[in-house]
């Protein structure tokens, strides 16, 4: 009954809403969308029809939500996708998940923390470092990955460190990154946001284990409601909230590798660096 609802409700939102200034007309159902955000980690950038503002808001005006009846649509319909991209995300390796989650849990239960001045729960960069440690004494190839990337016009240059496993599929024909964000429902934390999108944050897990692809479905949802949830507060949405920039934290991983794919030290993707550093030898 929910799905059923929510793809209603995305129908009659975009079927309503999509009719942009370049004439372009958008009534996706729920299935589309979600296909959508999965197939293509940038969202249909290559689109004739969409500019950079179209997609880091997805052509938001600003004006939409004096409508109340607009404004239920919308943010029913972006429970619906993320609902949708959920459940997708949690069949998916769901056993290495399970495996993975588990070891990240003993990792908090052990002192880990070597700063000379320990917070109370410890920081995240010496969990990072334990929980590497204790999956590569699993087996696993479990590496250290720092994506960096220049200060443009549009966005402050910086730098965002996280896991990533490299799991082989069956018959071990390929080889599939696994990216792990320790704490991926806080990269969404705002402050005074809506009520709606307080409750979309809340459905997000504390800690992603799962496919680039999956990762990018979430983070497009999730960017798409921030922005409009600050509209809605007149609040201004910094560029480090867009979904452009926020893919950058997670842009060493994005494609299948072959059982030959060799990871160099330091490989270089247009104005980002993203450097994968194995631990193995260190811990």
């Amino acid at each position: 009954m929910g799905k059923l609802i929510g793809e209603k409700a995305l129908e009659q939102y975009h079927g309503h809403h999509h009719h942009n200034q370049h004439g372009c007309y958008y009534n996706y159902s729920l299935e589309e969308k979600v296909s959508e955000f999965l197939d293509n980690n940038n969202f249909a950038e290559s689109d004739a029809c969409l500019n950079q503002e179209t997609i880091d808001g997805y052509g938001s005006d600003g004006n939409e939500s004096n409508d109340p009846i607009e404004r239920t649509l919308y943010w029913e319909s972006q429970e619906a996708l993320l609902q949708e991209i959920l459940e997708r995300y949690v069949l998916t390796g769901s056993k290495l998940r399970q495996e993975i989650c588990r070891i990240i849990e003993v990792a908090r239960e052990t002192d880990f923390c070597s700063c000379t001045k320990p917070s109370i729960d410890g920081c995240t960069n010496c969990l990072r470092k334990r929980v590497i440690s204790l999956l590569c004494d699993r087996g696993l190839n479990a590496s250290l990955c720092v994506s960096k990337w220049k200060h443009t016009k549009k966005y402050p240059g910086g730098t965002h460190e996280y896991i990533e496993v490299i799991a082989s599929t069956q018959g071990k024909k390929k080889q599939v990154p696994f990216v792990i964000e320790l704490e991926f429902r806080d990269q969404f934390e705002i402050a005074k946001a809506c009520d709606e999108y307080s409750k979309l944050v809340e459905q997000l897990p504390k800690c992603y284990v799962g496919k680039a692809d999956y990762l990018n479905a979430m983070v497009g949802v999730m960017c798409d409601a921030a922005k409009r949830s600050m509209e809605e507060k007149n609040l201004h949405m910094g560029p480090w909230r867009k979904r452009s920039f926020m893919q950058m934290k997670w842009s060493n991983s994005s494609e299948p590798r072959s059982a030959e794919w060799n990871p160099p030290f330091q490989v270089l993707l247009s104005s980002r660096a993203c450097k994968c550093i194995n631990l193995a030898s260190t811990s």
